[in-house]
């Protein structure tokens, strides 16, 4: 989220140009980059959703910032989050078209399948949340269906998901429901083990604005979230909510891990990402994989890497 104009007074003032240039040579480097965009691209419409701009966020960014995802390097975008609809349904329509625009692939709304071309292989991108406006987490049958429906078309499959509780203290996996402000937030190992069971290659997830552990199951890597990245101007970025890591996983002929790199980051200012030299998420990755799979974490090999 690059910045929102709602309400005013939270855009960059280089309008967003340089958020990114600072990891942008970290994206660009890969046969295909995903991000998870939380919020409408959208130039204009009212938002409904808050009643104070103290305890509640609507995002708003303008459609011209699908341009500086597209330079960053991004091919894939998830569009299945607690923000997408901040402006309703013509700002959703608004942000499907922007990304077309900008030849980024997009998956969110029930049923949609974003894909891609790389290396000669067919990519599909399902994204997933826990509304009934997006493709949800919590229908584990109807997931897997999705997931078999566009692994009959494409050679590989990428699950993304916004799930699980969020904020400082949820940064473990834990077995069953998970529960915030009292919403059903899904049951992510059998969301993410059913979506692999099904097909999938790779799972990514990004809801709980703080990193998760990763773990390999049936030789697919699945991250339980990748924490913050970009989060311009109206996110909480205190302790743990200012890292985030860029996750480059290397996968094989069927799809399978291979190998893959920690590329910690961290947000300075009022949200602007740059390399993190310290690799705190790396290392916050390694401890709670240990602590959350200790029978089915990737093996960390020295400095940021990993693998089966």
């Amino acid at each position: 989220m690059l910045g929102t104009v709602d309400p005013p007074g939270f855009l960059p003032d280089d309008d967003a140009r340089g958020s990114l240039a600072a990891v942008a040579p970290l994206l660009r480097d890969a046969d295909l980059t995903f991000v998870n965009l939380e919020g409408p691209l959208c130039d204009s419409g009212e938002s409904s959703k808050c009643k104070t701009k103290k305890t509640c966020y609507a995002f708003r960014s303008p459609t011209r910032y699908a341009q500086h995802l597209a330079d960053a390097g991004v091919d894939l975008a998830s569009t299945a989050n607690n923000h997408a609809g901040d402006f309703g349904e013509a700002c959703r329509r608004q942000t499907e078209g922007a990304l077309d625009g900008v030849h980024i692939a997009w998956s969110g709304p029930v049923g949609t399948i974003g894909t891609v071309t790389a290396k000669g292989r067919t990519v599909a991108l399902l994204g997933f949340h826990t509304s009934g406006a997006t493709n949800d987490v919590r229908d584990l049958r109807a997931a897997a269906a999705l997931v078999k429906q566009a692994k009959a078309k494409a050679d590989l499959v990428v699950v993304s998901f916004h799930g699980g509780a969020e904020g400082t203290h949820a940064t473990r996996v834990v077995d069953g429901v998970e529960m915030y402000l009292g919403e059903n937030r899904g049951d992510l190992k059998a969301f993410a083990h059913a979506v692999v069971d099904a097909g999938a290659d790779l799972v990514l997830g990004h809801g709980p604005h703080v990193v998760r552990g990763l773990e390999l199951y049936q030789g697919h890597l699945i991250a339980y979230s990748m924490g913050n990245f970009a989060t311009y101007g109206r996110f909480d970025l205190s302790g743990p909510l200012k890292v985030g890591v860029i996750l480059e996983a290397t996968l094989g002929e069927r799809g399978e891990l291979t190998g893959g790199r920690l590329l910690s980051t961290v947000q300075e200012g009022k949200g602007v990402p740059r390399p993190d030299p310290s690799a705190k998420a790396a290392a916050m990755i390694r401890e709670l994989s240990a602590l959350d799979f200790p029978k089915s974490a990737p093996r960390f090999g020295d400095g940021d890497t990993f693998g089966p």
